[in-house]
């Protein structure tokens, strides 16, 4: 039993970077990124024969660190918290003048302007490289609903950041379907 105990903190360990990343990406905060992914380790940890060693682990805990962030966004609805100075972004006295900057902060903003719904679905599949199939279980909805969030997702972020689909036709997709 201990050797299974042993294999499983061994994979938990190497998808931590993949949790915090996901985490800061849902929170834009790292601090509160790092808690969340230490509740979710908690829990996988606490939980850790529950998962079968049957699919991936990643989606396990993604799903898990999804359920905890939405449980704290409903916590947070129900109480205002003050934040600290050091988590307010301070944007740059003098804006970068690199092309590929702008362009990054372009589809940043244009990321954080997205409904939450559509950003989740996008950075599941784009940023994490889950599947549609894996994707739609992290979140907990259909496979079609995954995808039509996905394509107005990147509708939105064409409309954002000025692009047509002609020029789109010309770039690599977010992500190939599987």
């Amino acid at each position: 039993m201990t050797d299974h105990r042993d294999e499983f903190e061994w994979l938990l360990e190497q998808e931590i970077p993949h949790l915090r990343r996901y985490a800061r990406a849902l929170l834009h905060d790292p601090v509160g990124a790092d808690d969340l992914v230490q509740d979710c380790l908690e829990r996988a940890l606490r939980k850790w024969q529950r998962w079968r060693m049957q699919g991936r682990l990643r989606s396990w805990l993604f799903r898990m660190l999804y359920r905890l962030y939405l449980n704290g966004l409903r916590d947070t609805r129900h109480r205002r918290e003050e934040r600290s100075l050091d988590t307010l972004v301070v944007e740059p006295s003098q804006p970068a003048d690199q092309e590929m900057h702008r362009q990054c902060q372009d589809v940043l903003r244009a990321m954080d302007a997205l409904a939450d719904d559509q950003r989740e679905a996008i950075l599941l599949v784009a940023l994490e490289d889950l599947s549609y199939d894996e994707a739609a279980w992290v979140l907990g909805i259909p496979v079609g609903t995954l995808r039509s969030r996905i394509s107005r997702g990147r509708s939105a972020l064409r409309d954002h950041c000025g692009d047509t689909p002609e020029a789109d036709m010309h770039r690599a997709p977010l992500r190939r379907v599987k």
